[in-house]
């Protein structure tokens, strides 16, 4: 089962929901938390899901996983 992978990006003045899988974006938003509160509930709905979190820059900043993870790593 592949992981669902939901992106938050800086798109101009708003911030962007965008699956990984999808053609065009989920959701606009004009605050970063609403569009991370809208994408986090993306990511929760799926059995495995991933939300990936943008700086304004576009620069990775944080990530969260949801669901049964079935890879287990030692940290």
């Amino acid at each position: 089962m592949s992981r669902k992978k939901v992106h938050v990006t800086k798109a101009g003045k708003k911030w962007k929901v965008q699956s990984e899988d999808a053609g065009r974006a989920d959701s606009y938003h004009d605050r970063k938390e609403d569009a991370v509160n809208r994408g986090k509930d993306i990511a929760k709905n799926a059995p495995l899901g991933q939300i990936i979190i943008h700086k304004g820059d576009g620069e990775f900043q944080t990530e969260h996983t949801y669901g049964n993870d079935p890879e287990r790593y030692k940290g």
